[in-house]
């Protein structure tokens, strides 16, 4: 069980569906995603489109009305994410398989290329799309991890 009241923000039919890779520990103890004051995730996604105005991180459950989600990777908080074992992040890329066939949104953003590489046993990952497909998803892409 994890140590925080951190949730997914997952339902079918998501258009993306965010995946970072661990909650920091400001993040754990404020109990809402990507909130760390210095964490850019919410002004990124506004400034790319995703939402028409910029989301504070307790106002995170708004996310679905965008058609967006969030997920994690691996559920124990770090002060950061390097201090996660390689068999945590393997373990948590199984699970974000399962949550991904289940929902099946129409594509996939993991937040940090290392996690991507560990948790999914590629050699090479570089930024963007990437080269495989989780049952109808086939928009798989890893984009800078956005943890202070």
């Amino acid at each position: 069980m994890s140590e925080h009241a951190i949730r997914d923000i997952i339902s079918s039919g998501l258009d993306v569906l965010f995946c970072g890779i661990n909650p920091g520990q400001s993040t754990a103890h404020q109990g809402f995603h990507f909130a760390h004051p210095g964490n850019r995730f919410w002004k990124v996604i506004h400034l790319a489109g995703f939402t028409q105005q910029q989301l504070k991180p307790e106002e995170e459950q708004r996310l679905t009305e965008t058609g967006c989600g969030i997920t994690m990777l691996v559920e124990r908080p770090t002060v950061q994410a390097s201090e996660l074992a390689p068999d945590e992040l393997r373990d948590g890329g199984k699970r974000l398989m399962e949550k991904v066939l289940d929902y099946q949104p129409a594509a996939l953003a993991i937040l940090g290329k290392d996690a991507f590489r560990r948790a999914f046993k590629q050699n090479k990952v570089e930024w963007g799309k990437q080269p495989i497909c989780m049952g109808k998803t086939p928009g798989v892409g890893v984009a800078e991890s956005q943890r202070p």
